[in-house]
């Protein structure tokens, strides 16, 4: 005779984790902004940026442009060498057979560019884009801030396995609001610099092209990670980022 089962105590009972939800949609968020981390659970600062051909395929287009523009002063035969550019990364995806997300958006980033610079007709135009997208993170940043739903939580949230469990905290809050101005403070720099170089014309557009790809990738990079450091919780003394140098996928 069989003995009757009885339920497991209540600290055995399963329990529908009910962070689960909350951890699925800030994935989703954070997949989609391009962060990465390591098998140890650690911001890939590297990765984030797309790795090193994802930094190439960002950089390169923009200087074939400049060197082709700088030789020829042609601004079509320019253009057309960028899109080139852009599409031999494509290319290059397809025969390597990686995702084509980062190269398809490298594609249309660098065809709209060059639709500004052909319809205006000036080559400066070729980096407008670039600086009309960083004024629109820039106040969509500062808009998840005073809604107290800080970018950076929601991207370093699914990192730390915290989901958006981090906004019952006042403390994360505050953590992720003082990261999130971080990343504000790495975008808007590249506005206070580039913008008056823009508005110099044919003059400015060598200096514009360069600070375009030193304050890239890599001041992005630099951004990621001091926001993470400066929003580690107090008790997670190993929250470490990885090396960039060794975050390679």
């Amino acid at each position: 005779m069989t003995s009757a089962q009885h339920p497991p105590p209540d600290d055995e009972t399963p329990r529908t984790n009910a962070a689960e939800p909350s951890s699925g949609l800030a994935q989703g968020y954070a997949e989609k902004a391009g962060l990465r981390r390591t098998a140890a659970g650690h911001v890939d600062v590297l990765g984030s940026a797309g790795g090193v051909q994802g930094i190439a395929e960002s950089i390169l287009p923009g200087l074939v442009f400049l060197v082709a523009f700088t030789l020829t002063r042609d601004l079509q035969p320019s253009l057309i060498a960028a899109l080139g550019a852009a599409a031999i990364f494509t290319i290059t995806r397809l025969v390597q057979r990686k995702p084509l997300t980062q190269a398809l958006a490298g594609v249309v980033g660098v065809g709209i560019s060059a639709w500004f610079a052909n319809s205006t007709g000036k080559a400066e135009d070729f980096y407008l884009p670039g600086l009309l997208t960083n004024a629109v993170y820039i106040v969509a940043m500062v808009l998840s801030i005073a809604v107290r739903w800080p970018i950076a939580g929601l991207l370093f949230g699914l990192v730390r396995n915290e989901g958006l469990e981090w906004r019952k905290d006042p403390l994360r809050v505050r953590a992720y609001r003082l990261g999130t101005w971080i990343i504000v403070s790495v975008l808007a720099l590249r506005l206070i610099v580039q913008v008056p170089l823009y508005l110099m014309g044919p003059d400015g557009l060598a200096a514009l092209a360069t600070t375009r790809l030193i304050m890239g990738a890599p001041l992005y990079i630099l951004g990621i990670w001091i926001a993470w450091l400066v929003t580690r919780p107090v008790n997670a003394g190993s929250d470490q980022p990885s090396n960039p140098s060794s975050s390679a996928p």
